[in-house]
């Protein structure tokens, strides 16, 4: 699974001009699944997603969680993360999982996330999405669960 994570004030996704997934503080999580994902990855990837401490503290350090701040998340899939630019100028999406499986992993990666956080919306898989957002910061990750967790590294 790959991710683009923003915090933010605020985010809304729409689809066909009505909003159907809507957060204040939290996480914008975009949210792409390959082929070589699994209920595991989902599992640890929302696991570590909503444990993160990307928030500030009394003392402007960031050193708090979601639930420390009572912050929400909106996830949007987003198999596009798995583009492959290599050769040419038209990116290639083989590495992305079949439509059928990506959703079932990011319908189960959402719930995940119930696990941790009150408050969690989503947009429609496969569906022409218009995100808006407020980033915070801009504070911006990158997650890969092939980098975080590799063979023998579990957390």
């Amino acid at each position: 699974m790959r991710v683009v994570l923003q915090r933010v004030k605020h985010a809304s996704v729409q689809v066909d001009g009505a909003v159907i997934g809507e957060i204040g503080q939290g996480f914008l999580i975009l949210l792409g699944v390959s082929d070589r994902d699994d209920e595991k990855t989902a599992d640890q990837m929302a696991d570590k997603i909503c444990r993160l401490r990307i928030f500030e503290d009394e003392n402007g350090k960031t050193n708090r969680s979601l639930a420390d701040v009572g912050g929400s998340v909106l996830v949007v899939s987003q198999f596009t993360l798995y583009a492959d630019c290599r050769k040419g100028n038209r990116p290639g999406f083989t590495g992305a999982g079949s439509p059928e499986e990506a959703n079932r992993l990011y319908e189960y990666f959402t719930e995940r996330c119930k696990a941790h956080v009150e408050h969690v919306e989503h947009g429609e898989f496969g569906a022409d999405m218009k995100v808006e957002l407020l980033n915070d910061g801009p504070f911006t990750l990158m997650l890969d669960s092939e980098e975080l967790f590799a063979k023998g590294d579990k957390k």
